[in-house]
């Protein structure tokens, strides 16, 4: 079964409220199986136009895996807090190459 990765690209607005999301999401993370790759950095199009902004990629064992990390209450309560710390927020799940 291939990984998935879970890859979200966001630009915080407001630093503050955003800690409390930051504070939730490696424990949910990490209950879920999942491992950070990917948590902030530098960055720079080599090609197209991205968003700026800050760019996550989170690896899980596999695409249900995923989904099950996005769904569970731990991360429910980090979304919820999230609410409004955020000028745009993007997330896909996409499964990885066997």
């Amino acid at each position: 079964m291939p990984a998935a990765y879970v890859i979200t690209n966001m630009k915080i607005s407001d630093p503050e409220k955003y800690k409390g999301y930051q504070a939730l999401t490696p424990a949910a993370i990490a209950a879920g199986g999942g491992q950070f790759l990917v948590r902030g950095g530098r960055f720079e199009s080599l090609e197209g136009d991205p968003a700026d902004g800050r760019w996550v990629v989170v690896k899980f064992d596999s695409y249900e895996a995923a989904k099950a990390f996005y769904d569970s209450p731990l991360y429910r309560e980090a979304r919820a807090r999230r609410a409004g710390a955020t000028e745009f927020l993007n997330m896909i799940v996409i499964e990885g190459v066997e």
